[in-house]
């Protein structure tokens, strides 16, 4: 039996943004996205509650799209400081190693601190903050696809566990030993 709700890809994900220009201008630059569409309302389409925004749509490659809303009239935004700064992000693939240190580069020539490479078992990361304060991370995949297998298998077993335990399963151990290059 198929699922009711059929799904094509993530249409857009959208987050909340200080200055929309600013936004803009630092993904083309430091991200290499294009911008795409902007709208600009008075008025929330959905609810009908005035509320000027400018809204910003940026290309970030493989159909995906990355949106911001200005919202001059609301406070000042902040984030949920109940929730620690590393675990609300937004990751983006790149296609290998090379490229990741390449990014890590370029970003850390534009006067943006970074953070890794941090080994992940079956991806290495580089985490940094864009103007806005919104932690994103590049990442490229490095495992095998036995790994990635091995993964799926003990997800079920792992969620089950950490739902009757809350402590972390090691059904995957060797996702955390970095190999040491010789």
């Amino acid at each position: 039996m198929t699922h009711p709700v059929t799904l094509s890809r993530i249409h857009h994900v959208a987050y909340r943004c200080r200055d929309a220009k600013e936004t803009v201008e630092w993904y083309e630059r430091v991200m290499g996205m294009r911008f795409t569409t902007a709208f600009a309302e008075d008025h929330v389409p959905s609810t009908g509650d005035y509320d000027p925004y400018m809204h910003v749509f940026l290309d970030c490659g493989g159909g995906n799209v990355l949106a911001f809303f200005e919202l001059p009239n609301q406070p000042d935004m902040g984030r949920d400081e109940h929730t620690p700064a590393w675990v609300q992000h937004l990751a983006f693939e790149v296609p290998d190693m090379d490229a990741l240190l390449a990014a890590k580069a370029h970003l850390e020539a534009q006067g943006i601190k970074v953070l890794g490479p941090t080994w992940h078992g079956v991806f290495r990361s580089i985490y940094f903050f864009d103007p806005n304060g919104h932690r994103l991370e590049l990442a490229c995949n490095i495992g095998t696809p036995a790994q990635y297998e091995e993964l799926a298998r003990v997800a079920p077993l792992m969620l089950d566990e950490w739902s009757r335990t809350k402590k972390a399963p090691r059904h995957a151990e060797w996702l955390h030993k970095e190999p040491t290059d010789s």
